[in-house]
């Protein structure tokens, strides 16, 4: 039966998935359709846009903490969620309720006709609907995949950020590295201002950038930072800029942080005629970052644990550099999607690792836990080393009885699943310990 406005949220959630028969189906005609009739695809706030393969959850949160430190109203789009989908669209940190995202749901749904729409399409629209009703001074939209074809494009941006690309999601947008700086390129607009914070930025991203007379500004070309101590320098090569010399390290942990951060002091600088933010206002937002699941230190029942939504090559590398910093040394509670690229994922964590629990994530896409097992054990896993559960809670309660350390990732489902099976068991948690 199809839901109206009062039904629950997870009640339309569940509805919404089972209406289209593709989880992903990009393209921009039948969402800029239903988003013109809804009067959506011209709004007053000054509109950010941010893709990438990595770092583009982090590099949004500081964007947030950033202009709500200066005082300005903001709206965030976000995905994945890790525990409410309500996470997904926030109005100045703070989720949505229910009722709001059931209203905009049941609109959408009214007006959009026999045009099909997936879940993440309605989600976006939902998104912008709330954001509608709101005096907001920014909407910050983060890519769910890709960039050119993504939902929250249909929307020309002000201004776009594209953090670190690499290979992810190879059955979409393909396993060339320019390919995929391309599909991320589609968010940026002529002669609009386009910040990169990738340290090696593909040659078809700068092309592309010449041929469509965006104003492309770079890390390493036109600002770059310098790690100092205490503080860092955001250093300007370009007149759009101005040095900084005394920021504080963002709050997010992780050395990568901070080419983030530097792609984020960029983009509010190139803005400053629009939104102007003072140095004291970006210093506060990066001390106020928080994000969740992004290299996050748990007391678990007065154990350490780690958590990581790592999923792809290039951020198991980055995950595998904090735990050699931190002489890391524990359990892994590990599952994985069947489209990843899995085994260099595995090899750069597994040094760290003493035991591997993995488990299914029943959802789809989902390596199979046999399958997964197997991809260890080519990874060079002694088959002692690695025990297999039926589901992710199991793997927690297990983990969490043999080991004081415990890192839980590869993938957002499995951060999730884990954070649903604390709750679940009722454990003690103390955050950043």
């Amino acid at each position: 039966m199809k839901p109206d406005r009062n039904s629950s949220l997870q009640t339309w959630i569940d509805w919404l998935l089972s209406l289209h028969a593709e989880e992903i189906d990009l393209g921009l005609a039948r969402i800029r359709e239903v988003a013109g009739k809804l009067d959506l695809l011209t709004p007053q706030p000054l509109v950010i846009s941010v893709a990438g393969t990595n770092g583009k959850g982090s590099s949004v949160a500081m964007l947030s903490a950033i202009y709500q430190a200066s005082g300005y109203q903001v709206g965030v789009y976000t995905s994945p969620h890790l525990l409410r989908f309500n996470e997904r669209i926030q109005i100045n940190g703070k989720m949505a309720d229910d009722q709001a995202i059931v209203e905009a749901f049941d609109t959408i749904e009214s007006v959009r006709g026999q045009t099909k729409l997936t879940y993440f399409e309605f989600s976006t629209l939902a998104a912008l609907m709330i954001f509608k009703r709101q005096p907001l001074d920014v909407m910050i939209l983060e890519v769910g995949l890709g960039g050119r074809l993504d939902a929250v494009n249909i929307l020309d941006a002000d201004a776009s950020l594209i953090t670190a690309i690499d290979i992810d999601h190879s059955d979409w947008l393909g396993d060339d590295r320019s390919v995929i700086a391309l599909e991320k390129a589609g968010i940026t607009r002529p002669h609009k201002i386009a910040i990169c914070s990738d340290n090696d930025i593909p040659d078809s991203l700068m092309q592309y950038a010449l041929e469509h007379q965006i104003n492309l500004k770079c890390l390493g070309t036109d600002f770059s930072y310098l790690p100092t101590t205490p503080a860092w320098q955001f250093l300007a090569q370009d007149t759009t800029f101005s040095n900084l010399t005394t920021l504080p390290y963002p709050s997010l942990k992780g050395d990568f942080q901070l080419q983030n951060a530097t792609g984020v002091v960029a983009l509010i600088q190139a803005l400053n005629d629009r939104l102007s933010v003072t140095a004291e206002a970006i210093a506060a937002g990066l001390e106020q970052t928080v994000h969740p699941g992004r290299l996050q230190r748990l007391e678990v029942d007065g154990k350490a644990w780690l958590i990581d939504v790592a999923h792809n090559p290039q951020s198991a590398e980055v995950l595998s550099a904090y735990l050699a910093k931190q002489s890391f040394s524990g359990n892994a509670i590990f599952s994985v999607l069947a489209d990843k690229d899995y085994l260099p994922m595995i090899n750069s964590v597994a040094p760290y690792v003493n035991r591997w629990h993995i488990a299914p994530l029943n959802v789809p896409r989902a390596i199979e836990v046999n399958r997964l097992e197997k991809v260890l054990l080519t990874a060079g896993v002694e088959r002692q080393q690695i025990k297999k559960h039926a589901t992710i809670f199991e793997a927690v309660e297990s983990a969490r009885s043999e080991s004081d350390k415990v890192l839980c990732w590869g993938s957002f489902f499995t951060v999730a699943q884990v954070f649903e099976a604390i709750e679940t068991q009722n454990l003690t948690t103390i955050e950043g310990v």
